[in-house]
């Protein structure tokens, strides 16, 4: 049996070849066997969802032998996927672009649509300033921790009409911290910022957020009608737990829709991603999904709250499934990550790597119920020494 220090060793070694992300539970597996992953609170998805499709899964593909047609098939064009997409999500489909992943759109619309300067907040997800040109400015953002790294409106309106650039990226909710903008926001920003040729709203983590008791689903999708230089993003992958079958779409104006289709996107598709998408149009998956949906929002929240009364760390207010979290006990972040995964099976996401964030931070994901109370247990435990 290797001894901590040696397993730190392999740790650090495959966080390093990850770069600015975190390595795959799949790595950490064959990187250092003799660990036991437990809990992956790391990588953000729903379980519950993923439990959900599954189970239709296996009903529909595996016990029928359908998958055979679905493995030996041509998956449809883009465009026809985006047609069924098109009536549940209340867009036409000229204006949808189905992407092999939500890094995908993220990628192409960078780099096709960006020329000069790019607007982009910090802290946020690297691969919206990992993917920009060379050639092309970056103006960061900076949101400040003593703010719970919440946007300031008025100071981020006059900054961009100051640098004039042709994108702006805004993550709604916010990755790594749960920043929300209400919906009002969203649209008073859209409206200030209509010149901007490229306005990237990424609402990845968009079914995690709520604005009422009854947790109802709050989308800017239908405003691209009104403000033709949105680009909304949508990973399928955090809200639905399907992350490993490539599944993400983008809403935007037709003639940019025409472009991407016309310059290699074609059958950038798979069969299990385009079986979900077809899926997602169902009345019935969508009844039990929208249960699920409320109820880990509800966990979510509620694993939070607990968080909070941990000692030596500060956790700040999210709408999302996840929680950032300040670690007070001396460590540093890739130090608590690494202790914790190596002690109790649970792993975080480091934020050493993280623009913009000056201090011991890492990113905590909501699991299930008792996974939470593992969590809670562990983290209390580590922290109280």
């Amino acid at each position: 049996m290797k001894t901590h220090q040696e397993l730190l060793k392999k740790l650090r070694l495959l966080k390093e070849e990850a770069g600015s992300h975190s390595p795959s539970i799949i790595t950490i597996k064959e990187g250092v066997p003799e660990l036991e992953v437990k809990v992956d609170a790391c990588f953000l998805s729903n379980p519950y969802a993923t439990e959900l499709f599954l189970d239709y899964f296996k009903r529909e593909l595996i016990d029928t032998g359908g998958i055979k047609d679905l493995l030996e098939f041509y998956p449809s064009q883009n465009k026809v996927i985006a047609e069924s997409l098109s009536g549940v999500i209340g867009i036409h489909p000229d204006n949808i672009f189905i992407g092999n992943g939500a890094i995908e759109i993220i990628q192409t619309v960078i780099q096709k649509y960006t020329k000069k300067k790019i607007v982009i907040n910090i802290p946020t997800f690297s691969s919206y300033y990992e993917f920009v040109n060379d050639d092309v400015e970056v103006i960061y953002n900076k949101l400040y921790k003593e703010n719970n790294f919440d946007l300031n409106i008025d100071e981020y309106v006059e900054l961009v009409k100051h640098e004039r650039p042709d994108t702006v990226v805004l993550i709604n909710p916010n990755n790594p911290n749960g920043g929300y903008l209400s919906s009002e926001k969203i649209a008073h920003l859209l409206r200030e910022l209509r010149d901007v040729k490229n306005f990237i709203l990424d609402e990845s983590f968009i079914h995690f957020a709520f604005e009422n008791e009854y947790y109802d689903l709050k989308t800017a999708s239908n405003l691209v009608y009104k403000f033709p230089n949105l680009i909304l993003i949508k990973s399928m992958s955090k809200d639905f737990g399907i992350a490993g079958i490539r599944a993400g779409y983008a809403v935007m104006n037709s003639r940019r829709v025409q472009e991407l289709l016309l310059n290699g996107f074609l059958w950038n598709s798979n069969g299990l991603s385009e079986y979900f998408f077809r899926l997602y149009t169902r009345d019935n998956f969508l009844s039990e999904y929208e249960a699920v949906r409320v109820k880990y929002i509800k966990e979510t929240q509620e694993f939070i709250k607990e968080l909070n009364q941990i000692p030596n760390i500060k956790v700040y207010p999210s709408m999302a499934n996840f929680a950032l979290v300040e670690i007070l006990n001396g460590d540093t972040s890739d130090d608590f990550v690494f202790n914790m995964l190596i002690k109790y099976g649970i792993y975080l996401r480091t934020c050493s790597d993280k623009i913009g964030i000056n201090g011991e931070f890492v990113r905590l994901a909501s699991r299930t119920k008792s996974e939470n109370k593992y969590i809670i247990e562990s983290f209390t435990k580590e922290l109280s020494k």
